[in-house]
This record gives structure tokens, sequence and C-alpha cells, in this order.
């Protein structure tokens, strides 16, 4: 992905194109306490308050009318506890700065999303996630939260300093508060063997249970209009340290998975009728290798063509069915999707509104050009995955609303009830919010 949200005449936009939203004003407040004070403000002013990333949720999870808040001055590392295992970070940090500052310290996170450039709190208030076994989502690997609250105060939590306020704000979706550092758990830095291999659809399919058990980190992107799979394994090395060779990464990362894909869906959006050949041709483009690295080296990669996505979280003993529904469903539409449609997991987790929580789960993320029409595909894939109780990325496109959240999240109350604490008055509202939570 390319870089993020954007301002113009006092438009912001998201890097989608999918929001825009004009602020009655913007803050950059350079500390905890100014951001606090630009809080009591909006009160006084009667506005509501949002804080802003990089713009890379598909929802108007961030959008406002009233204050926008520009986390750009708080970022950088606050401390380093090599005894305890942590970092703590501000939150406006962009992870791709994190990341390479762990590096350097010889640290770094158990499990990464698939990019970073996304800023620390709205990464983990989404509950943007990776693929793994047995290690979960980035806000599963927080262990302490700072946030201002509707008030104006600063309030700092953790499994013994306000747990409950803990439980649910590790992905708080921006409604109970505005996050200003969190710290995570931490490890010394290790290497990563990726294993990546094309693989037929039906196989995957049949096998997936056994790839799941046998690797700690799997993954796979299905073709549409295809039986072809791109396979992917992430499992912990002893070394040596065998990275990807520049020029044949700039080959295949670059020009084959961001240029020549964007050429190919230009393409594709003039002539719908030649997207089923040029799947074909993609989903044999790039050929098996195999590299070890460090571990964001490994989780991430670049994403330069734009797109839209929806994402929904199954329980991971449905992956199969509902993946096959959605090839059937693709199958037998008019549909032509030019975009892969991915499939990782994770487990179970203990935070309130996860789409793990309380349950092994897996992904299935569906995706159309920016540009391109999407309603089709996306209500008839969302059928599918609100079949099997299915639960959406809160910053990817969805049109569920609290009644059916209430449904499918068993703790959703203890979320809206702690809300209603926290932030009795609506400070931190948005029509998203108001969807989703009910008020």
């Amino acid at each position: 992905m390319g870089s993020t949200a954007s301002a113009r005449n006092g438009t912001w936009r998201n890097w989608g194109g999918t929001v825009s939203a004009r602020p009655a004003r913007e803050a950059s407040p350079a500390s905890v306490e100014e951001l606090a004070a630009v809080v009591r403000r909006a009160a006084e002013d009667g506005l509501p308050v949002k804080a802003v990333g990089s713009g890379h949720s598909f929802t108007s999870i961030a959008a406002t009318d009233g204050v926008l808040i520009r986390p750009d001055l708080l970022t950088g590392i606050r401390d380093i506890d090599r005894e305890a295992g942590t970092v703590t970070v501000e939150a406006g940090t962009p992870l791709r700065r994190l990341n390479v500052a762990l590096a350097r310290e010889g640290l770094s996170l158990t499990n990464m999303g698939d990019i970073m450039e996304q800023t620390v709190s709205g990464a983990t208030s989404t509950g943007t996630h990776g693929t793994g076994r047995d290690s979960a989502s980035i806000a599963a690997q927080i262990r302490g939260l700072e946030l201002v609250t509707a008030d104006g105060s600063v309030l700092t939590c953790s499994e013994k300093e306000n747990p409950d306020v803990f439980a649910a704000a590790r992905i708080g979706l921006g409604a109970l508060g505005v996050v200003t550092a969190v710290t995570f758990a931490v490890e010394p830095v290790f290497l990563l063997t990726a294993r990546e291999e094309p693989m037929p659809f039906d196989r995957v399919c049949a096998e997936f249970d056994q790839l799941h058990a046998e690797n700690e980190h799997f993954e796979f992107y299905w073709f549409p209009h295809t039986g072809s799979t791109n396979t992917k394994r992430n499992n912990r090395s002893a070394g040596p340290e065998r990275p990807v060779p520049q020029l044949k990464g700039w080959i295949e990362d670059e020009f084959l998975s961001n240029g020549v894909f964007q050429v190919a869906n230009w393409v594709g959006r003039a002539v719908p009728a030649s997207i089923p050949a040029i799947a074909q041709i993609s989903s044999k483009a790039l050929s098996a290798r195999t590299y070890t690295d460090i571990p964001y080296k490994v989780f991430t990669s670049p994403r330069r063509v734009r797109f839209v996505e929806m994402e929904y979280a199954v329980p991971r003993e449905a992956l199969v069915e509902t993946l096959r529904e959605l090839k059937a469903m693709i199958d037998r539409s008019r549909l032509r999707v030019s975009f892969p449609v991915e499939v990782r997991t994770a487990p179970s987790d203990d935070i309130t509104l996860s789409t793990a929580s309380g349950r092994d789960s897996a992904y299935i993320a569906v995706h159309m050009f920016k540009g391109t029409p999407y309603q089709r595909y996306f209500t008839a894939a969302e059928r599918l995955f609100t079949a099997h109780e299915g639960r959406p990325h809160w910053g990817k496109i969805h049109t569920r609303d609290a009644e059916y959240f209430s449904r499918v999240y068993p703790r959703f109350a203890e979320f809206t009830a702690l809300r209603d604490r926290l932030d009795p008055e609506r400070r931190f509202r948005n029509d998203y919010l108001r969807r989703i939570l009910g008020t």
C-alpha cells in the first residue's frame, strides 16, 4: 500500500477513496496534555472529536464534522523495558517506524499484519491482524494503554489497572477515548523462513486443517475465475538469514505484484470480459520461492495498487465450507473479480470486540480494484459470511449494525455499558459508531 489519507480544501479523505469528511477544525497536539486540552475545548464548544491515523480504514470509523485530531506529532518510543519484555510507543507512530526501531534494538513484535502504513493506534483500534496458529492480532500483543477520555482526563489501563477498560480498549473503535500510548509485548528479534508456492484451490481446501496445524503462520490467496492459489507458510528458523535477493525482490514484489498487476486491473476495469483470462495469467505469474529474514520483512509486503475491501472472520471450522460457497457463487454469477481473495487465521483471544473474541477464527477478505463497482460482489459475499455468524473487520466495508453485533459478540453489552460510563455524552460519536453500537 502506498501513502496515506489526504486533505484538500479542508476535506479529509481516506486511502481507499471510500470516505470523505469536512471537520470544523483540525488539531495536531504535540503532547498528551495538549491533546487533553483539545478534547476539553471541543466539549465546551459542543463538538464531537475523532482521531485519525493514516486513513487505511475503508469505513467511516474516523470521519467527523467536529474536531479531527491528527497524531502526527505523537510519535516515537517512550520506553523499552527489556526485563519485562515490553515497549511503550506513542500512538501516532507508524508501524513501519516502530518495526524498524525495534529491529535496531534487537527486538520484534511476535506477529504483524501484511502492511505497515497504519499508525499504532489506528491499527490496534480497528483490530488489524495477520495470520497465526498460536499468535493473534496486533491488539492481542498489547500489555498497557493510555487514553484521554471524554472529560479530558488521562486514563492508564492494563490487566491490573482498570482491567475492564483494558479488556475493551485494546480494540476500542475510537469509542472510548483517544489512545495516546500503547505498551506492547516484544521479544528478541528472530528469523522466519517463508515458503511461498502455488497450490490448487481444491488441495488447499482438502488439506487446510493440516496446513494450519503444521505451520506457525499459514495464509493463501485464491484467484477468482481460476482453481489456483498462492500459499505462504512462515515458520521460525535457526537461520542463516537468506533474504530475497534485491533484484529478484524488485521484479516479483514491485514489478509483477504491483506494476504489472496495476496495468492488469486497468485493463480489467476497462474491459471486464477480459478479467477471467487475466486471472489465469496472474495466478501463474509468481513462482515458488523460499527465504529467511527478520519478522516484519517476512510478514509485510508492499501494496501499491489501490482497492476497496471487505473482510469477515468466520469460525475457523467453517472456513472451507464458506470459501467453497464463495467460489460457487462467483462461478455461477456474472461477476468479474480481478483481485485475489485473501485467507488468514487467528486463535481465540479475550478482547471484548475482537473479531476473534472467544473463538478460533479464519478471515476471508474480498477486494475490488478502486473505481470498479463492488456492491454486488460484496453484498453477495456478505450474505454468505453472515450466514456463518461472521464478524466484519471494523475498518473494512460492511453493512452490519448493533442488532447484528449483539448476536455475534457475547460481550457486546459489556462494551456498550463501558462506553456509557466513559463517554455518556458521546463526545467521540460519529455516524459509523451510531450504526454499529446503537447510540
